[in-house]
C-alpha cells in the first residue's frame, strides 16, 4: 500500500521517524508529509491567509522516501501530501505523538486532526500516540501496537478514524489492546503564577476525579493500548427534525 505518514511534532520529531520506519519494515511504501516545526495542540487549523510553503527534503533515517517539510499546520500537511504527490495515497498515519491524545485532547490535538483531515479526503487514517514520561516516548511499541491494529482491519471502507494510544511500556508488558470509547475527561488543571505584566497559566494536566471505567483514558492507567473510532460528523442528527418543528422548516 502507498502510506502517508504525518504528525504534529514536526518532520525531525523522533515518533514519525520510527512510525515510517516500521510501515516500510512491513512491505509498504511510504510518504512523509510533516510540519517544519511542533504544532501541537494546533486542532485542525490550516493556512488560508498566505500562501502555504512547501519543500522537498531528504531526512537522514528515511533515505529514498519522498519527504515534504511544510510550514503549515497538520492538516495542512496532509492538504499539500493529497495535492503534490502523484500517487494515490491508501492509508494515512497520523503521528507518532510524545503524550496522550486520549479524552477530550482529541478535539485540540494536530495529530488526530491530521487523521479526520486524511479522511476528509476519502483516505482512511490512524492517530498514533505514545505516553511521554521520563522524557521519552516508547515509541517502538507504540508503532508495534499501531501496526498490529492495521493488519487486522479487513474493511477500509468502512473505517473513519481510529485513534490510538499506549502506555509508557514495552510492548510484551502491555496488558493487551482495548477498543473503547473516548473519554469526557477535561485537561483543564493548571498553574498559574502572576507577576506586574499579568498571570501566567500553565497546562497542567486532568482532574483528579472519578474516570469513567470504559474509556480510554481509564484504561490506559491500567496499562492498556486503546483504540477508539471516532466521528467527525458535527450535525446533531437526533435533534435535526425537532429543530424543524420549532423553527416552522417543514
Amino acid at each position: 500500500m502507498n502510506i502517508l505518514v504525518t504528525n504534529d511534532d514536526g518532520i525531525n520529531a523522533e515518533g514519525i521517524e520510527v512510525l515510517a520506519r516500521a510501515i516500510l519494515d512491513a512491505g509498504h511504501k511510504v510518504i512523509v508529509s510533516a510540519p517544519n516545526v511542533e504544532n501541537s495542540g494546533k486542532s485542525h487549523a490550516i493556512t488560508f491567509k498566505h500562501p502555504l510553503m512547501v519543500q522537498k527534503v531528504e531526512l537522514e533515517g528515511l533515505k529514498d522516501v519522498p519527504c515534504l517539510c511544510v510550514y503549515g499546520t497538520p492538516a495542512d500537511c496532509v492538504r499539500a501530501a493529497v495535492h503534490l504527490i502523484d500517487d494515490k495515497i491508501d492509508f494515512c498515519f497520523s503521528g507518532i505523538n510524545s503524550g496522550f491524545n486520549s479524552a477530550t485532547n482529541v478535539l485540540y490535538s494536530g495529530t488526530v486532526s491530521a487523521a479526520i483531515e486524511a479522511n476528509l479526503f476519502g483516505i482512511p487514517a490512524i492517530a498514533v500516540s505514545a505516553q511521554w514520561k521520563k522524557g521519552h516516548s516508547k515509541y517502538e511499541a507504540a508503532a508495534r501496537v499501531a501496526l498490529e491494529v492495521f493488519d487486522k482491519l479487513d474493511n477500509f471502507s468502512t473505517v473513519q478514524v481510529l485513534n490510538i494510544n499506549v502506555p509508557y511500556a514495552e510492548y510484551e508488558n502491555l496488558k493487551g489492546i482495548k477498543v473503547c470509547k473516548v473519554g469526557k475527561d477535561v485537561m483543564s488543571i493548571y498553574d498559574v503564577s502572576e507577576d506586574e505584566e499579568g498571570y501566567n497559566m500553565k497546562l497542567k494536566g486532568f482532574p483528579e476525579a472519578a474516570k469513567d471505567v470504559e474509556s480510554d483514558i481509564n484504561y490506559l492507567m491500567e496499562n492498556y493500548a486503546t483504540v477508539s473510532p471516532l466521528l467527525y460528523d458535527v450535525t446533531n442528527m437526533t435533534l435535526i427534525n425537532e429543530l424543524k418543528e420549532m423553527l416552522g422548516d417543514n
